[in-house]
């Protein structure tokens, strides 16, 4: 049975909620990527997460100031998360369920990495002949 930690990325790019749309902008097209982990500010805070998608909504749809808005105003949080030992099949129905296409991957509220439906589905697709 395929398991979290099959598919997981380990290298998550976090950033600060107290940073600005525009730092995070930055940062995401930097590293070419579309999703910034939110840092949590203590030891029991809640892990967030921000997507192009939250800050292009805020921007385009609620007229938002890229240099105004912070991190943490358009953030998910708490992010949706998972242990790194769960089934595959049990990540896909929450993602479905929430509608939401990442999910983190914790280790006792620590961040080990995080995982998307596309590593889902390439992993489903190695596997069909």
């Amino acid at each position: 049975m395929m398991i979290v930690r099959d598919v997981m990325i380990n290298n998550v790019i976090t950033i600060s909620p107290f940073a600005t749309l525009r730092q995070a902008l930055s940062l995401l097209k930097s590293k070419n990527i579309k999703s910034l982990v939110v840092e949590k500010q203590t030891e029991s805070d809640a892990y967030g997460l921000i997507t192009y998608t939250n800050i292009l909504k805020t921007v385009i749809a609620e007229d938002g100031d890229i240099d105004l808005l912070n991190v943490y105003d358009v953030c998910v949080k708490p992010a949706l998360s998972v242990g790194e030992s769960m089934g595959l099949k049990h990540v896909a129905g929450l993602m479905s369920q929430h509608h939401v296409k990442r999910l983190l991957v914790v280790n006792d509220n620590d961040l080990v990495g995080f995982v998307t439906m596309n590593d889902i589905m390439e992993e489903l697709l190695k596997r069909i002949d």
